[in-house]
């Protein structure tokens, strides 16, 4: 195929509807999450820890004095009707925020909402906040988070254990996630899982061997996404013969491979651009009746974008179409990064476009990240400073939530 041709063909494919465009109207919207929020009730009794039992550190966090609870039914419900729309609005923007990965954006909305009289902690707030800043790399925020749900009479889960131990795995503070994971150990209620052991093999994969051995001394028996997970983290690694090692494993003790399992290996290839390998596993997922999802393809798309098969990428986004793949934020991102590739900035520009038209599809860091990257590399400062600015002001956006009457 000629330099021409293949340019005409690549312009073609995702400016047509039988691409992107095809599946828009079949894919679900799904409808915006509204959070109902009622007037503060009476606290709950905040938990009294006896010596050596406490297990979080507070010597950091000021006592503040609760509003006392409005006792006059009458001011109680008048209360109530004049807040419900402050209340959804805020907790709507903290839900935009965490969504969109703005983690600083989310802690600032949080502290704001955390100053209202209707405020009531909730284990679901601060265990979607710990989850996002780990995976943004802010572990001493995912502590301070911690710390601050206990000083505010919450008992801490397993899950809460297992996010603030994520969130160190995620920055190699591996020291620290052990201590978490000896917390765990002494209380009875917040014992290690399945999903724990699999975080610290991810984060510790060159000695998995001898943890492995110590959580089935604990009792835990790995599962299918255990497997999963560790197939995952030696593709990340470049062990390809140890990946291989694990699904024989797998085979062995007859754990199914699952779409995960061949997304793992196909993500190992892809990043890489190795699209031989890549193919043959995607050909191998196919054969044995396993459905592919939007991570498949973007894997497929990244991948043959890194080994610079750029006519390979438009049949990807041809057959996602045919197939009727979810098209998200994920899927965009992906076929903006070959575009990035192939330095086509004028089709880069067109999917960028067709992703903003879609509801379901908002432009996160990975997004920006993209496009800004690509026009710096083509000296075009004034496309980066208007995307530097985009960005900006779309954060700005998820924090003008505050009402003329909240001071």
């Amino acid at each position: 195929m000629s330099s021409s041709a293949a340019a005409a063909a690549w312009s073609l494919c995702f400016s047509s509807s039988s691409s992107l465009d095809n599946a828009r109207h079949r894919i679900m919207r799904s409808p915006r999450f509204q959070v109902r929020c009622a007037v503060a009730e009476p606290m709950k009794k905040k938990k009294v820890w006896k010596q050596g039992e406490y297990p979080g550190d507070v010597s950091s966090f000021d006592r503040h004095q609760r509003r006392t609870p409005i006792k006059n039914i009458k001011k109680k419900l008048d209360r109530k009707s004049n807040l419900n729309p402050w209340v959804n609005t805020v907790t709507q923007a903290l839900s935009e925020a965490i969504d969109t990965k703005h983690w600083l954006t989310a802690l600032e909305i949080f502290k704001m909402l955390k100053e209202q009289p209707f405020y009531q902690p909730k284990e679901g707030s601060y265990l979607k906040l710990i989850v996002l800043v780990g995976r943004c790399g802010q572990p001493q925020h995912a502590r301070n988070l911690f710390n601050s749900m206990i000083e505010e009479g919450l008992e801490p889960t397993a899950q809460i254990y297992t996010a603030l131990l994520a969130a160190y795995c995620r920055s190699n503070l591996i020291d620290e996630a052990f201590k978490v994971l000896e917390q765990m150990k002494k209380l009875p209620l917040c014992q290690p899982d399945v999903y724990t052991f699999s975080i610290l093999i991810k984060a510790c994969v060159e000695t998995m061997e001898r943890w492995y051995e110590k959580f089935r001394n604990f009792g835990i028996e790995p599962e299918t996404r255990t497997f999963n997970i560790l197939i995952g983290a030696y593709g990340k690694k470049k062990m390809y013969d140890k990946m291989s090692t694990v699904m024989e494993y797998m085979r062995k003790l007859s754990f199914p491979w699952t779409t995960s399992t061949y997304n793992n290996v196909i993500e190992a290839f892809s990043d890489v651009g190795d699209a031989k390998n890549m193919e043959y596993t995607f050909d191998q997922m196919r054969a044995e009746g396993m459905r592919a999802d939007t991570k498949t393809f973007c894997c497929l798309i990244r991948g043959y974008a890194n080994a610079g098969l750029f006519h390979k990428v438009i049949s990807m986004v041809e057959l996602a179409g045919k197939l009727e793949i979810p098209e998200n934020t994920s899927f965009h991102n992906a076929v903006l990064y070959a575009c990035a590739k192939a330095d086509d900035l004028i089709e880069m520009e067109r999917v960028y476009r067709r992703m903003k038209d879609k509801q379901q599809c908002r432009a996160d860091a990975t997004t920006f990240a993209i496009m800004i990257e690509a026009y710096k590399k083509e000296g075009m400062n004034d496309k980066v400073f208007d995307l530097e600015q985009e960005q900006e002001q779309e954060q700005e956006t998820i924090l003008k939530v505050t009402p003329a009457f909240i001071s």
